[in-house]
């Protein structure tokens, strides 16, 4: 069998083959199939290797799995027990109604235990073929449903009571044991473990008057999650286990409530914002998924020219610099990323948010919580008695908080803060139509930067392209960026998207001394342009040109969210 497994990799290239021989001998010991462990070794081209153990297994390659036709028949004909715990794949059916054979795929045609209990519980004589490792696995969650051989047990009307929800290890939820006894806990896990896996930032858990809809937001995009037939039967059950996670009131159904929980995978943090909705259909949950990442400016990948504005922005002992944008667009990241930067030892930085998204270490933070009277204009007023030096509003959502933040920036703070406009200059007009009087905005305002997120470009299969001098100056981007276009492909690693992970595009505004002198007078959003291109503005359309041509993100991506721009 070693010689088996090893001359693939032998072929393919693979060049510790000692450690290879090691992994295989410890899996012998074992009286297990080593093939897993051979991928998990990361010495081999999966690919390839299993490629060419399928040739000396005598096995036909399958290179590419479609989509389903016979989506029903081949669950009736495999069931979910036997096609996910041994990763077994029913692709077709070959053969005439009187003589149907079933054609299996599997990635390790060592695994006799997985290839006996096909035999014993498939009713049709199997065609065996062989497909990568990764293929199956994203076949499988099409076709069965993220949570499918649980599901089918949970149906059997085992694990339905509510005491059972309960019991759990919440500080390892993902972690469980896949051994475990099936039960909504479990379902309920595998969930958020497949929204964890494809780096999703949202779960949206969704009643419809006859289904149950689950969709996970990947890259910025909402996308449907397989799910077994009739969940609906489940509703319930699955709202309440994510309820009692979060702990909430499972009894009250009538209005919102908000909770988080905190979770560990593959051992990182990971905290949850949940958030649940009454509607027609019974009440929706939405689970936020923010990963305890390390903050800092560098990995925002600014362009130098944003960059250096920055970090002079965050020398000053000083004004207020706020960030704009839609919710979604990453301005959290970006002040969290900057409140580390200045973070250090003889620095004394206190923040008030709704909800604190992330902790940072050395950071005083406060959650706002309205139903007791703390909100952001008197949490800050507390705050500017604690003696900050540095001082970060999650938002500016009112008169009252303006012009506190105001005072603490004329009284010697640097304050940081959120405003939801469409771009930077258009956060004056936000300020002055709050009520706050220009000669204000321009005395303790010291930049406003706007940002939006646009997706990143695949790097395994992203396709070069040219741009014509026509397109050029059709999009108006300036002779001096200069470099590739690339155009979104779609592979395996991406989805068949093109796409994988977002990346920020920004634009900032200055408020100079020519500046705060237009705004004083009332200068109209034409003249503030005007001075604001002298500055040295950067609009955000093309700053998105230079990662356009930086090969990071395509043209669609940057038009698309700076579309407003073109009126």
């Amino acid at each position: 069998m070693t010689d088996l497994l090893i001359a693939p990799a032998r072929e393919s290239g693979c060049e510790d083959l000692d450690a290879l021989v090691d992994v295989v001998q410890s899996a012998a010991e074992q009286q297990r199939s080593p093939v897993d462990d051979v991928l998990d070794s990361g010495a081999i081209d999966e690919e390839l290797y299993l490629k060419g153990l399928a040739d000396k297994a005598g096995m036909e390659w399958v290179g590419s799995i479609d989509e389903f036709t016979d989506v029903e028949p081949l669950r009736n004909a495999c069931g979910p027990r036997v096609a996910l715990a041994h990763r077994l794949l029913p692709m077709a059916f070959e053969g005439d109604e009187n003589a149907q054979n079933l054609v299996l795929l599997t990635y390790d045609p060592l695994n006799l235990v997985a290839r006996q209990s096909a035999t014993q519980q498939i009713a049709l004589p199997i065609i065996w073929k062989m497909a990568s490792r990764r293929r199956i696995h994203e076949a499988l969650r099409k076709l069965y449903g993220v949570g499918a051989d649980t599901f089918e047990q949970i149906l059997e009307g085992r694990d339905l009571d509510y005491d059972n929800l309960e019991t759990s290890d919440e500080a390892n939820i993902i972690d469980a044991d896949e051994d475990e006894e099936a039960s909504v806990v479990k379902f309920v896990n595998q969930i958020i473990r497949e929204a964890l896996n494809q780096s999703a930032t949202d779960i949206h858990v969704e009643p419809l008057h006859d289904n149950l809809r689950i969709r996970y937001r990947i890259d910025g995009l909402l996308v449907d999650v397989t799910v077994p037939d009739n969940i609906k039967a489940l509703q319930s059950s699955v709202i309440a286990r994510l309820k009692i996670m979060s702990h909430l009131d499972i009894a009250e159904r009538r209005l919102p409530q908000d909770g988080r929980i905190n979770l560990q995978f593959e051992g990182a943090a990971i905290d949850v914002r949940v958030a649940t909705v009454p509607t027609v259909e019974g009440e929706s949950v939405s689970l936020r998924l923010l990963n305890q990442e390390k903050f800092t400016v560098s990995r925002l990948g600014m362009e130098s020219f944003v960059l250096e504005r920055i970090e002079q922005l965050l020398k000053l002992s000083n004004g207020i610099v706020l960030i704009t944008g839609p919710t979604g667009s990453g301005k959290s990241t970006s002040l969290y990323s900057f409140l580390s930067e200045v973070n250090s030892p003889d620095t004394r930085i206190v923040t008030i948010e709704d909800p604190v998204e992330n902790k940072l270490p050395g950071v005083m933070q406060i959650a706002v919580k309205s139903d007791i009277g703390l909100t952001f204009a008197s949490g800050l007023r507390s705050i500017l008695r604690a003696d900050p030096n540095i001082v970060m509003i999650g938002e500016i959502r009112d008169l009252e908080t303006a012009e506190i933040a105001i005072r603490a920036s004329l009284t010697g703070h640097l304050v940081f803060s959120t405003l939801h406009t469409n771009d930077a200059l258009g956060g004056i007009s936000r300020l002055t139509d709050m009520g706050v009087e220009p000669f204000l905005v321009s005395a303790s305002v010291r930049a406003f930067l706007a940002q939006r997120l646009v997706r990143r470009l695949c790097p395994s299969c992203k396709t070069p392209h040219d741009l014509t001098p026509l397109q050029r100056r059709e999009l108006e981007i300036p002779d001096h960026i200069t470099g590739q276009c690339y155009h979104a492909k779609g592979c395996d690693k991406c989805r068949n998207t093109g796409f994988k992970g977002r990346l920020a595009i920004y634009e900032v505004a200055l408020i100079t001394d020519p500046m705060q002198d237009l705004i004083v007078r009332g200068a109209d959003n034409r003249e503030l342009m005007e001075q604001a291109y002298k500055d040295g503005y950067v609009p955000m359309r093309e700053y998105g040109w230079h990662k356009v041509l930086a090969g990071e993100t395509t043209l669609e991506e940057v038009i698309s969210v700076t579309s407003s721009e073109l009126v």
